[in-house]
């Protein structure tokens, strides 16, 4: 017997041994960077905790050069050392509510399928004060990789894949013809712009990054699908562009700011409110993306609701805010292929439509060519100045209206 217990032992010993180290290598493989077919799955509960945030009681002297708000000289340190984010933050009702928009300096939403609108945010001053998770993050659109061009040339761009003619499986490894159009193939205007490449500022979540920059969080919307989970860390998205060269200056020496034009910021100065309510539908029979901004005249800025709802940030807790939203109306094309894709046009001119200390104004916005920044001006065609803070522009097709009370 006692020969028996002992062989008894050692066999579940040695499976014990065996269950913990298969338990090691799948944790992991499961960190590991992604290839097109494995992408870090990591739960809310696993992550780490972010560094300390930076005391916001200190002293705000310092200009953004993104929206003109104004922060410590602490916070300034730390985003002089950095060059902005771009990253493609998906609004599919099953997504919401999102991660990080709050921390945003800019945001950008138009339509990117079906009605279903999506944004760009722009990440800078805001995210100086701490580490902040970004989400869910999904794919990109020429037209949002348009305005990120804006941003430097070479902003940190974040998102998870894209309209793309790839097909493995075909001889000549494309799509047929029609299936994308030329126009909308999001991969190829990357790569034209110089982006797309091992080691690039292009940052695919799909391809390119993986845990702990970009990781799928199950546990953050339960029930939600996969294609909904895909989150980042702009702390750990910063840290990779530093390490590829994309830091305040790149390999070369240069500031990422070189060629980029701020717009023009004034401090705020709230009247008597003319504009305390803006409601629009970016298409009909899609209530779901319906948008209302209602003025706070307590803080001087409008905030955000859509599908009936505040908008919300999961991450603060806080409803969506901006102290200027703008409209540019751009003229909307599509579906221009068989995969259903919308093209937005971003470059030329057209109607704009600014509200900002509770006002309204009217007038048009401007960008010749891609390597141009796009401004706004006003009726007698002066530039706007924004009211230092979040700017949110509204893309909106042309032919849309919106309701002012």
């Amino acid at each position: 017997m006692t020969e028996k217990k002992s062989k008894t032992t050692l066999y579940l010993s040695l499976i014990g041994v065996y269950l913990i180290v298969s338990a090691l290598s799948y944790l992991v493989f499961k960190k590991t960077s992604p290839s097109s077919n494995q992408v870090a799955v990591v739960s809310s509960s696993e992550l780490g905790s972010a560094r300390s945030k930076i005391d916001q009681g200190l002293p705000k002297t310092e200009e953004c050069p993104i929206n003109g708000a104004k922060y410590s000289t602490v916070e300034r340190g730390i985003w002089e050392n950095r060059r902005p984010i771009a990253a493609i933050i998906e609004n599919h009702t099953d997504s919401r509510p999102q991660s990080g928009l709050s921390k945003a300096d800019v945001v950008y939403e138009a339509v990117a399928e079906g009605g279903i609108t999506r944004f760009l945010g722009i990440f800078y001053c805001g995210t100086a004060s701490g580490d902040v998770r970004i989400g869910p993050v999904r794919s990109v659109r020429v037209y949002f990789a348009k305005w990120a061009y804006e941003y430097g040339l070479t902003p940190i761009f974040v998102h998870v894949g894209g309209a793309n003619n790839i097909d493995n499986k075909a001889p000549n490894g494309r799509k047929a013809v029609g299936q994308v159009a030329k126009e909308v193939d999001a991969f190829q205007l990357l790569t034209d712009f110089k982006w797309r490449y091992a080691g690039g500022n292009d940052m695919d979540g799909g391809t390119s990054v993986g845990y702990p920059i970009m990781w799928r969080d199950p546990e953050r919307i339960p029930g939600a699908a996969m294609e909904h989970t895909f989150m980042g860390s702009t702390d750990k998205l910063y840290e990779e562009g530093i390490k590829r060269g994309f830091g305040a200056k790149n390999s070369e020496g240069v500031a990422w700011n070189k060629t980029y034009v701020p717009w023009k910021f004034v401090d705020e100065a709230p009247a008597t409110p003319q504009a305390t309510e803006i409601s629009f539908e970016f298409w009909k029979n899609k209530p779901d993306y319906n948008v209302v901004w209602k003025y706070d005249p307590t803080q001087n800025q409008y905030l955000r609701s859509h599908g009936s709802e505040p908008h919300m940030d999961m991450e603060t807790k806080s409803q969506l805010s901006a102290k200027n939203i703008v409209f540019q109306y751009v003229v909307e094309k599509g579906p221009v292929d068989k995969e259903y894709h919308m093209y937005y046009e971003n470059l030329g001119t057209g109607k704009a439509q600014y509200f900002m200390n509770g006002q309204m104004l009217e007038g048009t916005w401007k960008r010749a060519t891609l390597n141009d920044r796009t401004i706004y001006y006003d009726k007698s065609g002066k530039e706007i100045q924004f009211v230092r803070g979040v700017i949110w522009i509204e893309a909106i097709p042309s032919d849309n209206t919106i309701s002012v009370k």
